[in-house]
């Protein structure tokens, strides 16, 4: 019987060894021997990935499959096409250029099967090179909502739901009753775009019915220029709108939306607007057409939640700077678009000055 599925959405990871460092740490996991399987999904890298993967299926072939993607789908595509193979009473996630210390699958089902949870979670470092030393410390969750859950865990999952691949969970949260290998690809994930986690991971927090946390931290989150959260371009910041777009819909269509609208009205106002406004208006990302997109993104976030400025996880969690310039381009965005620029040109300036001196 297969306890375990991990599933790893790969795409150009050989370079500096990113990929057999995280490969490594998943078929050295401490489960008994034929009881998990690690089933790689290349998404058309141009690098060697391919040629990488299928060398840890010939040598492991008990435990890791190997998959090619007929074109590129981005990492929720590969993920789609991982789970609808995935015969594990428990489904996981990881980057391809992360890695897990050697227990950690054991550890989280442990936890699982000690408690009766259906889903579990840890800590995860982020670190900058390639090793089981603890750097920096994130706290993915907090035991304010572990145990069995009820509407106010439910809140405080929703407004710190943690990292998608910081967890594992029972596989009916994810695919309900579907039958392994019955399709190539399983529509659970959107497909094209960054942030494909944020888009539908309210609806698995919302299936669970008893959460656990470890709290230590077993997940090693490499970081480097390359990684998504790095990257600021067009293309990222309109898949971010419609990740926060899905969050609503997600949440309408499967029967939450009423009963967490504080809180989904908070995501959508955080991944859609707050960090999409403040990653498009620095001169350095050079956004084209920054004006008319940051306009029509104030646009949209009034008519979707016009009263989002009384929010009161808003009001306690975003800066006040950030509220005082939102509140300007609530008002008038030709202002806020002056005042933003002239205030970067003045720190620029302060900044050069001082470096001089």
């Amino acid at each position: 019987m297969i306890k375990l599925s991990i599933v790893v959405p790969v795409y150009n990871m050989a370079a500096d060894g990113k990929l057999e460092y995280c490969l490594d740490s998943l078929v050295n996991q401490t489960l008994a021997p034929g009881s998990f399987e690690i089933i790689a999904v290349d998404d058309c890298s141009t690098d060697n990935s391919l040629e990488i993967l299928r060398s840890y299926q010939d040598r492991y072939p008990d435990r890791f499959i190997a998959i090619a993607s007929d074109r590129n789908r981005h990492q929720g595509g590969a993920k789609n096409i991982g789970l609808a193979g995935a015969k594990g009473e428990w489904i996981g996630f990881i980057d391809a250029d992360d890695w897990v210390v050697p227990d950690y699958y054991e550890r989280l089902i442990g936890k699982a099967e000690e408690t009766g949870a259906d889903m579990v979670g840890c800590d995860y470092n982020l670190t900058h090179e390639h090793s089981f030393k603890v750097g920096e410390i994130v706290h993915n969750n907090n035991f304010e909502q572990t145990g069995v859950m009820d509407k106010e865990r439910y809140r405080k999952l929703l407004i710190e739901t943690g990292s998608l691949v910081v967890k594992v969970y029972k596989r009916e949260l994810i695919l309900g009753d579907y039958v392994p290998g019955t399709k190539d690809k399983v529509d659970i994930f959107p497909e094209d775009i960054f942030y494909e986690d944020n888009a539908v991971s309210n609806t698995w927090m919302t299936r669970a019915k008893h959460f656990e946390y470890i709290r230590e931290p077993l997940y090693f989150y490499y970081q480097h220029d390359s990684s998504t959260v790095h990257s600021i371009s067009k293309k990222n910041l309109e898949d971010r709108m419609v990740a926060g777009r899905m969050i609503v819909s997600e949440a309408k269509e499967n029967g939450y939306y009423e009963d967490y609208l504080p809180e989904i009205e908070f995501q959508y106002t955080v991944l859609f607007y707050v960090n999409t406004l403040f990653s498009a208006m620095p001169k350095r990302y050079k956004i084209k057409g920054c004006y008319n997109f940051c306009k029509a993104l104030g646009k949209e976030m009034k008519e979707t939640f016009p009263n989002f400025q009384n929010n009161r996880y808003y009001l306690e969690k975003i800066h006040p700077e950030e509220r005082k310039l939102i509140g300007f381009q609530m008002k008038s965005h030709l202002f806020f678009y002056i005042y933003y620029r002239l205030l970067w040109f003045y720190r620029d300036l302060r900044s050069s000055l001082s470096g001089r001196n």
